[in-house]
């Protein structure tokens, strides 16, 4: 995941997730913070179409890194800390 060309984004999306609204505009049905952010939003970050945006999140996501939250007929996207802190540690432990 983070050998290839695209793992900078991947990063970068994490990096932003870490304090959405300092990167990300207000989104009218969820609170940043709490819920998190689009799809739409990271694809309009990204500047990259909502497809390529939804596969690094679905990565992500299957990788236990970002959690899911379902409001009204979109998903949002926000990080798992403690998944997060986990894998650095398995880093750190050389794994």
């Amino acid at each position: 995941m983070l050998r290839n060309p695209t793992s900078a984004h991947r990063l970068d999306i994490l990096d932003w997730l870490k304090d959405p609204a300092a990167h990300f505009p207000p989104q009218r049905h969820a609170d940043l913070t709490e819920d998190g952010v689009t799809v739409r939003a990271v694809a309009a970050k990204l500047g990259v179409s909502r497809r390529v945006a939804g596969t690094h999140l679905a990565l992500l996501t299957r990788l236990g890194l970002l959690r899911t939250k379902r409001i009204r007929h979109r998903t949002y996207y926000r990080r798992d800390e403690m998944r997060i802190a986990e894998v650095a540690r398995m880093f750190e432990k050389g794994w």
